[in-house]
């Protein structure tokens, strides 16, 4: 499978599959920094970046949210003083689909 981060975002409609066992122990391996949580049985990536202040953790989530808006795929966001903790799953799917593997993937290049 190709580097996740160059990959693009398919639309994802209610009938998308979700990632299938198999797809997911691959996947989480790509992302190695991101954690699986499920919440009210919906599986999420998550993942706390740290900063030195609020000032940087702001500025992060900015980056992240025009990234999320050029893709059309949107996380759930926490910004607090010196982190900010990101959650990305599919909605649509109550789910995780390659697309938040794509996307975690892309968050963490934001770093570089």
């Amino acid at each position: 499978m190709s580097e996740l981060s160059q990959m693009k975002c398919v639309s994802c409609h209610g009938d998308a599959p979700k990632v299938t066992d198999e797809e997911l122990a691959e996947l989480v391996r790509m992302v190695p920094d991101w954690c699986v949580e499920v919440r009210e049985g919906i599986m999420q990536l998550e993942r706390v970046f740290k900063f030195k202040n609020f000032k940087e953790a702001l500025a992060f989530t900015n980056k992240l949210g025009e990234l999320a808006e050029e893709d059309f795929h949107h996380p759930g966001i926490l910004t607090e003083w010196g982190k900010v903790t990101v959650t990305w799953w599919s909605h649509s799917i109550k789910g995780l689909h390659k697309n938040d593997f794509i996307m975690a993937a892309k968050t963490d290049k934001l770093l570089s």
